[in-house]
């Protein structure tokens, strides 16, 4: 059994728990899901999930708790995979998880808001619905691109690191959660 961590401060929390259950359903896995509240809550994950939400108010919210500086932790000495969405990847180019760097809400405001069709590759080259709610932007794009709109980096793999600007967990397509189980067992 894989044990998956949700950071549970703010953001798409409880669409991500249940995209990694269809994810986990889908290739067969069992799984637990761990809400990540506070720090000792993280020991023993095999993988974590930063959802999106208001990158500020998250690190301000777990200092009591000490969540943030546990997951962080956790990431570099255990090189545990990480899915990072929307404000999961700001924090995670923040700390230097990853090394492409992205700016708070470049694509505009709340009502700057779109959905598009994308390109991805995991597994092979394809489409995805891209869901972009007050999204980051990658500034120098990266050498690790993995989904793209248009042009545009909107998507990195690094190491055991995937950082998305958009929200995957806002569809019904699992393929990045997947992901995040599929390298947890190549690991173990």
């Amino acid at each position: 059994m894989l044990t998956v961590g949700v950071a549970m401060l703010q953001g798409a929390r409880h669409e991500h728990m249940h995209s990694i259950l269809k994810a986990a359903e889908n290739i067969g896995t069992d799984i637990e899901i761990r809400e990540l509240r506070k720090a000792s809550d993280v020991e023993g994950v095999d993988a974590i999930i930063l959802p999106g939400g208001e990158s500020t108010a998250m690190k301000i919210a777990s200092r009591s708790e000490n969540l943030y500086s546990k997951i962080w932790e956790t990431i570099k000495v255990n090189g545990t995979p990480v899915l990072g969405t929307c404000a999961g990847a700001i924090l995670l180019s923040q700390q230097g998880l990853i090394e492409t760097s992205i700016e708070r809400n470049a694509f505009g405001r709340q009502k700057e808001s779109f959905q598009a069709e994308i390109k991805i590759e995991i597994d092979g080259e394809s489409n995805f619905p891209g869901v972009f709610i007050r999204a980051p932007r990658f500034l120098q794009g990266s050498n690790h691109p993995v989904a793209w709109l248009d042009e545009e980096v909107v998507g990195v793999l690094e190491g055991n690191i995937m950082a998305l600007t958009f929200h995957p967990e806002l569809t019904e397509d699992y393929r990045f959660h997947i992901w995040l189980l599929s390298r947890v067992k190549q690991l173990n």
